[in-house]
């Protein structure tokens, strides 16, 4: 039994039902789970650790529901950086096809540090390719060590060039090896219970890169044990071209022939979808990762993500990856979501001073999306918020900071207007994994040195 005690929290960030913002607030945690919420007088008289916060602001830990964490080992790749979706891929496919077992584990815990760093505790994460023996383990051992929670989606290509899709064969594998490995991944690594540390989540890629066949079979199969599916979808017009002619159905209508429509079900980025395909989503509980970096920097569009909040659609934040970003800051990701669906708003006429503009989107809601939204769409009812029986994974700034000078009438989103920056405190069930806006699990010059040797080695098409 370990028991942590944060004192002094000058604003609390509860995230709960009733959305509370407590001024001078103490947490007590108790074997990763929180105990209790409230004033000095209602914390236990002792504790094995206690923890000061006193002028910081305190909130739920960030949840990140799409990446590729291999990704920052190809980050401003000069021959990718101007190009849109199926151009990236086609540039960068030969360069991942060069990745190792260790370029998979040393890039996770570039990524997972980064996240951390943003005050992200929970990530999941999306792995799709698997050359040169590489595996999803590899991942998930990484991830052990830096501490922070995984959903980690075994990832599939099985559509190569030969066959009409887009990533050369030499990055597919056939569907027999993906689903027995899936299967394999399910029954080592899955655990569905509250304060579970490592998930699994089947993820064939992508329209263009997977058979039919395998987005049916694996739908069955991640039924039949109870996990949950994801992949990319309605990302790009080039898609949705792809679909119609290879379908005969744009990309919402193919997902619900596959049987690929539930509330086991979260789609990354949904940018070109229609009123209808946002209400099916509402009605049966499909989840979004809303990844707005990503989809600027590829030139995709806008997600009309506040409508579908209006609808009731569960979404969720993303980073995507490092090399679409190229950050791995969720915290920043955050306020990308609130200003460029303001961009949208003004596109659809919010800059008009009239009463039937569309409404803008607040900083707290693009906090709520990447807290209580992100728990929604991977399923996870023991985070998202503060909470009495809840995990204790949170995340601390320090106010008394030259980036907050003149902001402190409202902390809260100021975290969000003011530019974000490295977090002062990460915790993930009761364990500090960054203090002092440093990593306290990972040492990060000998893991920058690495990562670096690494992309280098790969960019540069050495072995």
């Amino acid at each position: 039994m370990s028991t942590l005690l944060i004192k002094n929290i000058e604003i609390l960030v509860t995230m709960d039902d009733q959305r509370r913002e407590l001024q001078h607030a103490n947490i007590s945690i108790k074997d990763g789970f929180i105990q209790a919420i409230g004033d000095a007088s209602e914390m236990p008289a002792t504790a094995d650790e206690v923890l000061d916060l006193s002028g910081h602001i305190v909130f739920p830990g960030l949840i990140n529901t799409h990446h590729h964490f291999y990704q920052t080992l190809t980050r401003a790749v000069p021959q990718a950086q101007n190009a849109n979706l199926f151009n990236w891929l086609t540039t960068l496919y030969p360069i991942w096809a060069r990745m190792t077992a260790e370029d998979i584990f040393v890039s996770t815990q570039t990524a997972l540090s980064e996240l951390a760093l943003s005050g992200c505790t929970t990530a999941s994460d999306h792995l799709y390719l698997f050359p040169n023996g590489s595996k999803l383990d590899d991942e998930i051992a990484a991830a052990g060590e830096v501490g922070l929670r995984l959903h980690a989606s075994r990832g599939s290509m099985s559509l190569g060039e030969s066959q009409g899709g887009l990533p050369p064969d030499s990055v597919v594998d056939t569907e027999e090896q993906i689903l027995a490995d899936s299967q394999r991944l399910i029954e080592t690594y899955h655990d569905p219970n509250p304060g579970s540390k490592v998930q699994i989540v089947l993820a064939p890629c992508s329209p263009f890169s997977v058979t039919t066949e395998l987005m049916r079979q694996s739908a069955v199969l991640a039924r039949e044990y109870g996990v949950h599916l994801h992949t990319h979808l309605a990302e790009t017009a080039d898609e949705e071209d792809f679909c119609l002619d290879r379908f005969g159905h744009r990309p919402v209508a193919y997902m619900q022939e596959v049987g690929w429509i539930g509330d086991d079900v979260w789609f990354a980025h949904s940018v070109h979808v229609n009123a209808e395909e946002i209400q099916l989503y509402a009605h049966t509980g499909c989840g979004v990762a809303h990844c707005p970096s990503s989809n600027m920097r590829l030139a995709s569009g806008i997600a009309p993500i506040l409508e579908m909040l209006t609808q009731g659609v569960k979404v969720g934040l993303g980073v995507d990856g490092s090399a679409s970003n190229d950050s791995s800051h969720l915290l920043a990701e955050a306020r990308q979501a609130m200003l460029l669906s303001r961009v949208g708003a003004g596109v659809m006429g919010a800059s008009r001073s009239s009463e039937d503009a569309p409404p803008l989107m607040t900083a707290r809601q693009a906090l709520e999306i990447a807290t209580r939204g992100g728990a929604a769409v991977l399923g996870r009812n023991d985070i998202g918020s503060l909470e009495v029986g809840k995990c204790a994974d949170l995340f601390a700034i320090n106010l008394n900071r030259i980036d907050y000078a003149g902001a402190l009438h409202d902390p809260v989103a100021a975290a969000l207007f003011c530019t974000p920056q490295k977090v002062d405190f990460t915790i993930v069930g009761g364990k500090v994994v960054v203090k002092d806006a440093r990593m306290a699990t990972v040492d990060e010059a000998a893991l920058v040195r690495k990562h670096n040797q690494a992309a280098a080695r790969l960019v540069n098409g050495e072995h």
